[in-house]
């Protein structure tokens, strides 16, 4: 008899533009993880992903202007951050960071 895995927290009440700046945001951590000189293997997928975060890029710029244009002025950063977490934004964002020196030494 299997288990299913608990479901995941609701995602916080967020507006059209803040729900595509959180995605946006998002995909753009994910290529910068993808091309991490720290992490990646392969000069091809590293290329890939840079070329995919012009329009990632493009399309966090525009949820930005979109709040803007509509009058949110302000970054809920709380709320934000809540759906970050459901979308599992911390290990998504940790990609992005040199990892820790396990004592390798000098290469």
């Amino acid at each position: 008899m299997s288990v299913a895995a608990p479901e995941p927290p609701p995602l916080p009440a967020l507006t059209r533009a803040e729900c595509a700046f959180v995605d946006s945001w998002l995909e753009v951590v994910d290529l910068l993880g993808r091309i991490n000189p720290a992490r990646s293997t392969h000069t091809y997928g590293a290329l890939r992903a840079a070329q995919a975060l012009v329009g990632r890029a493009t399309a966090l710029r525009d949820a930005l202007t979109s709040m803007h244009e509509r009058g949110e002025s302000e970054v809920h950063a709380h709320t934000l951050a809540r759906a970050l977490r459901v979308l599992d934004g911390e290990r998504r964002a940790g990609r992005v960071t040199v990892p820790q020196d396990r004592g390798m030494g000098p290469t």
